[in-house]
């Protein structure tokens, strides 16, 4: 079983943001990584919910704000839901997924952890106009 890292980047490579998950097999699809890391930001939100949610994908009826979603009412996030608007956002490009340096283009690749569990994650913002 292996540790792996999942971290959230800008373009330029800062961190903005990161946690660990033990205990995941040494080959996953990428899909099972969004998956796995939705689901864990998911039940850190529903263990007390906020109004504000960091995490990968806007929650239905939010508003983008700084560092996260801000919703009317605390409430908790059904983290299926979550995941599919994730798989969605990474077929039209809404962010960029990296194990180690290697970029994935494909949800369905299979993916090694064994070398490099550092998963990163860069969201892409559509320009102003464009």
């Amino acid at each position: 079983m292996t540790l792996v890292i999942f971290r959230d980047e800008t373009a330029t490579g800062r961190t903005l943001a990161e946690f660990t998950l033990p205990g995941l097999p040494e080959s996953v699809s990428a899909r099972e990584l969004v998956r796995l890391r939705v689901r864990e930001e998911v039940a850190r939100h529903n263990a007390a919910p906020t109004r504000h949610f960091r995490g990968l994908v806007k929650p239905t009826d939010a508003e983008a704000e700084l560092n996260g979603y801000r919703m009317s009412t605390a409430r908790p996030l059904d983290w299926e839901k979550q995941a599919d608007a994730a798989e969605a956002a990474f077929a039209r490009n809404g962010f960029i997924l990296l194990v180690g340096d290697r970029q994935i283009d494909d949800l369905d690749e299979r993916i090694a952890l064994s070398g490099d569990p550092v998963v990163s994650f860069v969201k892409l913002v559509p320009l102003v106009g464009g």
